[in-house]
């Protein structure tokens, strides 16, 4: 017999902004974990193949939260994959049952993990043209190209300013912000290269958006669960997006997204479509719009899902993505050329803003 503890959620945080409530979040998860027995709910389930089924679709259903978004029927899933899981099964076979009915959610956050391997949907890229290649982006970069907080920048011919941002895994230092803007201020525009970046901190999308606008700006919502109940939701927050104390940019911006743009990418993509003079080119993002909390099944095998939404400036969804400004795909022609279309649609766009 093994419990299983469940996340707690926050309770009701008024004019928070998202870095703030995250950090109170940690904390209050932590008081709970220790010290709260309220926010913590517990429930035995046996280590067994049915036991850790059970403990899995309980855990989602009384936390996961696009269950209507994603129109599933959670009761009809359980029904389905009950009947597959059998005793005697192999590790294995368990994790293929269990990771097929989680897929049964469409959601890239939500992830099975094991000691030797782990469930993941993955369709909200892989079923879509990448329009994205190293090969092309290297081209434009070449061999001297800077790099600084994880970043790599360089000016283009033609006086445009380039930044390659794969990555929020890790926030670059303001030092390094002020460096790299500092450097490109001659240039006439800025292209922020998103695509592939599939997210990170979201502490670190919203660093280096900050350096896009001149003025406080509301860009989006947020919920969190308030109960077991599939809609049991607290009324929105706003989340707000401050400027930088640092060095900030003054001048047209194109944001180039595709559909592996996800989780703290696409909210970097949600803020940047808050600031003047941004514009995004390329397909729509991957989304990933849940902020996600984890658990533990009783075999130890830990669960990680999507259980507070998150909302543009208009209140909308944004877990299935973000539409662009400027559609663009990469074609067979590009690769043969060395052009990539969505680069050069993105200084297009910028040429005609000044």
């Amino acid at each position: 017999m093994s419990r299983l503890f469940l996340p707690c959620l926050p309770p009701k945080l008024s004019h928070v902004s998202l870095p703030s409530w995250l950090s109170v979040c940690g904390v209050l998860a932590l008081l709970c974990t220790f010290l709260l027995s309220s926010c913590v709910t517990e429930e035995s389930f046996d280590d067994n193949e049915k036991g850790n089924f059970e403990a899995l679709w309980k855990i989602m259903d009384e936390h996961y939260c696009f269950f209507d978004e994603k129109g599933v029927d959670w009761d009809s899933v359980r029904t389905a994959y009950a009947r597959q899981v059998t005793s005697g099964m192999t590790d294995a076979q368990l994790l293929e049952v269990l990771g097929n009915m989680l897929a049964e959610l469409r959601d890239g956050h939500v992830n099975l993990y094991t000691s030797f391997d782990m469930a993941r949907y993955w369709g909200f890229h892989e079923n879509y043209p990448s329009n994205y290649s190293d090969t092309l982006v290297n081209k434009y970069l070449g061999t001297d190209y800077k790099i600084a907080g994880g970043l790599r920048y360089r000016i283009l011919d033609d006086n445009i300013g380039y930044v390659r941002c794969a990555s929020f895994a890790n926030e670059s230092g303001s030092g390094n912000l002020d460096n790299v803007l500092l450097y490109l201020a001659p240039c006439r525009g800025l292209i922020i290269d998103l695509r592939d970046n599939g997210g990170g901190l979201l502490t670190a999308a919203e660093k280096l958006a900050a350096r896009f606008t001149n003025e406080k700006r509301l860009v989006g919502y947020m919920r969190h669960k308030t109960g077991r109940g599939h809609n049991d939701f607290s009324a929105m927050e706003a989340q707000w997006l401050k400027p930088a104390s640092g060095l900030r940019w003054q001048k047209p911006v194109a944001v180039l997204t595709n559909r592996q743009v996800f989780s703290a990418a696409n909210e970097f993509v949600k803020y940047m479509k808050c600031c003047p003079g941004v514009t995004v080119v390329g397909d729509k993002t991957g989304g990933g719009a849940g902020l996600p909390f984890s658990s533990e099944l009783p075999n130890g095998w830990s669960v990680r899902f999507s259980a507070c939404p998150m909302y543009d400036a208009e209140r909308q969804s944004t877990e299935s993505g973000i539409e662009p400004d400027v559609y663009v795909g990469l074609g067979i022609d590009d690769i043969t050329t060395g052009r990539d279309a969505i680069i050069e649609a993105a200084r297009q766009v910028l040429r005609q803003r000044q």
